[in-house]
């Protein structure tokens, strides 16, 4: 007998959570618009999570729609370029940046939805940890540097370079992001 950890339709719930939180924004992200887009009873939303923001942190992390594939190309330099090249496409597909802008441009405006944030960025990091993992592993990464460190370089880089400067992520600049990011941009002199 299996035990279930969510409702029958839950994908069809999160994927109407994250449509209407990107057509209408999350001031008017609504419990019973979500009932009825997705086709199930609003007690049956209450019943597992008890308010808009609850529903909202389980379908960003939960939802396959925000999902990221964690490569294993055998380097760290091309695992973290295939992460850059998969967080470039999030925050400019047509599907995904308006749900990904709308989340987070909410969250310093609503203390209560940073705690949103925090669960998704730290689901984030828990199904990255194994890139780190291997990097260690194969020599590529000194013991005790802080993975969520560089991941905050390197998506921070990416995040500022397409949402506040609405420039492009070539691969070049995630390229030279990565490298950046890994070696620094010293040279010796």
């Amino acid at each position: 007998m299996s035990i279930r950890s969510g409702p029958r339709k839950e994908e069809a719930i999160f994927a109407a959570t994250l449509e209407l939180l990107a057509v209408h924004g999350y001031d008017k992200l609504a419990i019973e618009s979500v009932a009825v887009r997705s086709g199930v009873n609003k007690t049956t939303l209450y019943r597992w999570w008890p308010s808009k923001d609850a529903l909202l942190a389980a379908a960003l992390t939960n939802s396959g729609l925000l999902s990221i594939d964690v490569p294993d190309t055998g380097s760290l330099r091309t695992d973290l370029l295939a992460v850059a090249r998969q967080i470039a496409r999030l925050l400019t597909s047509e599907r995904t940046a308006p749900i990904v802008t709308a989340a987070l441009t909410v969250a310093p405006r609503r203390p209560e939805l940073a705690e949103v944030a925090r669960t998704f960025f730290a689901d984030r990091m828990a199904r990255e940890q194994p890139i780190f993992q291997r990097a260690w592993e194969r020599g590529e990464l000194r013991l005790g540097l802080d993975p969520a460190s560089i991941m905050d370089l390197l998506a921070g880089a990416i995040w500022f370079r397409l949402l506040l400067r609405g420039g492009e992520a070539s691969p070049a600049f995630l390229a030279e992001t990565v490298d950046l990011v890994l070696e620094g941009g010293t040279q010796n002199l």
